[in-house]
């Protein structure tokens, strides 16, 4: 029985990113026209925008949950089902906030790519 040699099937794609791996040299960008290479501009200025406010939103969650447990004791006293209401706000409440935050930027920054909604931005008198 002869064995037969194994061979690594791959895409381009992978083939061009494993190759500038090795060589240290990194892909070159794709080459765009100006009107598309600017509108990618603008598109990924809104959404580093839109990400630093939902990163806002999350450093605000997770330094300000402690800080409001500090300041109100008491709710160690009140308990649910035997647990008190801090343990279940640390334990329980950011799970369904971050969530929450990631379905809200990421259909913010779907809706920022559509088609169109960019170009109309730039029009004076057009409401986003």
């Amino acid at each position: 029985m002869t064995r037969q040699r194994r061979v690594a099937v791959t895409s381009p794609q992978t083939r061009l990113a494993r190759s500038g791996r090795r060589t240290g040299v990194p892909a070159a960008a794709p080459h765009l026209a100006p009107a598309d290479a600017e509108r990618a501009r603008r598109i990924h200025r809104r959404q580093l925008r839109l990400a630093l406010g939902v990163l806002g939103l999350l450093a605000l969650l997770l330094l300000g949950l402690p800080l409001l447990l500090a300041a109100l004791p008491e709710l160690d006293g009140v308990r649910l089902a035997g647990i008190p209401v801090s343990w279940l706000a640390v334990a329980v409440l950011p799970y369904p906030v971050l969530a929450g935050l990631a379905a809200w930027q990421l259909r913010r920054a779907e809706r920022i790519e559509r088609p169109g909604r960019t170009e109309r931005a730039g029009r004076p008198g057009v409401a986003e």
